[in-house]
């Protein structure tokens, strides 16, 4: 059985990336920071449902903690074969007023970390020849987004590394590929006022906002072996608001 790592998987996108493959039967390494309560209680949940399911604490911005996670994880799971990178922060700022730390940070834990854990799981992929990485990037990263220059940096630096990586471990049996949600029923959407939320609903074809559930019914097929003559690519679930 193999073995998915998925970063910040308690909430949103990645809580219901961990159900979706733990439904096509992978060994799910839930990885949170701050929202233990919630990983518990989905893991608990899925157990209860035959799922094998293991939580994992870990706070990535700090020195040596991706390499400790995989290590963590490969010790209690097994080596680690679909890596979603989905762990994320993203804050309000205009450029003028945004600080080092706050810019620092951003990059950090939205673009470095996921460096640092597609370096520290290919090695395995590549020796058993067969691996998928999957990162979730943002349509900001085709846009850009005002007072949100540093997180649209970061997830266009993503794409970077996944076309990279593709290329680079392709011959290997280790596919690569992005994919960016537009506006998708989060915490982080939440937050915004009802007046800006109705606004992207008129601007996305669909007028909707979309589901965790349909980001990661395509994370989980780009994990599957249904997926594997795909790799490069950089794919939209937006509803409409960004093609191309």
């Amino acid at each position: 059985m193999r073995v998915a790592l998925v970063t910040g998987g308690a909430t949103g996108i990645g809580a219901a990336t961990v159900c979706a493959l733990a439904a096509d039967n992978f060994n799910v390494a839930l990885h949170y920071s701050n929202s233990e309560d919630k990983a518990i209680k989905l893991a608990d949940k899925l157990k209860s449902n035959g799922a094998k399911v293991g939580i994992f604490h870990a706070d990535l911005t700090q020195k040596g903690s991706t390499e400790d996670l995989v290590k963590n994880v490969t010790n209690n799971l097994g080596a680690i074969d679909i890596l979603v990178n989905n762990a994320g922060l993203m804050s309000d700022e205009g450029i003028i007023k945004m600080s080092d730390e706050l810019w620092d940070e951003a990059i950090n834990l939205n673009l470095s970390v996921a460096f640092k854990l597609i370096r520290a799981t290919t090695n395995q992929m590549v020796l058993n020849k067969w691996g998928r990485i999957i990162n979730v990037s943002s349509q900001v990263a085709l846009t850009g987004s005002a007072n949100h220059a540093h997180y649209a940096a970061a997830k266009a630096g993503l794409l970077g590394l996944t076309y990279s990586a593709a290329k680079e471990f392709g011959a290997s049996g280790v596919t690569v590929n992005a994919v960016l949600p537009g506006r998708i029923e989060t915490n982080m959407i939440s937050k915004r006022s009802k007046g800006r939320i109705d606004e992207w609903l008129r601007q996305t074809p669909l007028g909707r906002l979309g589901k965790p559930d349909e980001v990661a019914s395509l994370i989980a097929f780009l994990a599957s072996e249904k997926a594997s003559y795909l790799t490069g690519a950089a794919i939209n679930v937006n509803g409409g608001l960004v093609m191309g």
